[in-house]
C-alpha cells in the first residue's frame, strides 16, 4: 500500500451505516458502503441491490461503491483511498477490493456477528470467513479496520432477516 494508512473515521463509518438504513428503508438487504479518498472525500457511496425481481446477486453495497470509485480515481489514488462498509465485507466483496487496489478497508458488523443477526436465511448464506484471512492469501497488503461501532450496525438488521 502505498502512504500511511489513516485512523479510521466514525464519521464516514456513520455515513456508510446511513447508506444501509436507506437500503432496508426501499426494499434492499441493510448494506452500504462508501469509497472515500486520501482527504476523506466521498467518492463512491452505494446501497445493496442485490435482492430480485430487479436486482443482481452480485451487486453487494461494497462492489458498487468499489467499481465507480476504480473508475474515478486511479490506482495511486485507489492504494490511498478508504472502503467504508456497514458489515465485513464477504469473501466476493473483498476480492473486488484487492482488485481494485484500495488501501484500506474500516467495516462496522463482523460477518460472524451478522451470522448471528442472519441466522440460516436463504437470503443472506453467510460465509464465516473473516476478510483479513482472505486477504493474507493474496500480494497486496490491504489495512482493515473493524469491528466498529458494531452495535449501532446491527440495528438495521434487527428482526430484517425474520
Amino acid at each position: 500500500m502505498a502512504g500511511q494508512p489513516t485512523a479510521p473515521d466514525p464519521g464516514l463509518l456513520r455515513q456508510a451505516l446511513t447508506v444501509a438504513q436507506d437500503a432496508k428503508d426501499h426494499g434492499r438487504h441493510p448494506f452500504g458502503a462508501l469509497v472515500a479518498d486520501s482527504l476523506g472525500q466521498v467518492v463512491s457511496s452505494a446501497g445493496n441491490n442485490s435482492m430480485p425481481p430487479e436486482g443482481d446477486p452480485t451487486q453487494h453495497a461494497e462492489l458498487r461503491a468499489l467499481a465507480e470509485a476504480s473508475l474515478r480515481l486511479g490506482p495511486e489514488a485507489m492504494a490511498r483511498a478508504t472502503l467504508y462498509t456497514s458489515a465485513e465485507p464477504c469473501v466476493m466483496c473483498t476480492g473486488a477490493a484487492y482488485w481494485t487496489g484500495i488501501g484500506t478497508i474500516v467495516y462496522a458488523l463482523s460477518e460472524h456477528r451478522l451470522l448471528e443477526l442472519t441466522g440460516a436465511n436463504p437470503e443472506n448464506p453467510t460465509f464465516d470467513l473473516p476478510c483479513r484471512e482472505v486477504i493474507s492469501r493474496g500480494q497486496r497488503n490491504i489495512e482493515v479496520f473493524g469491528p466498529l461501532l458494531e452495535e449501532e450496525a446491527a440495528v438495521p438488521h434487527i428482526g430484517f432477516w425474520n
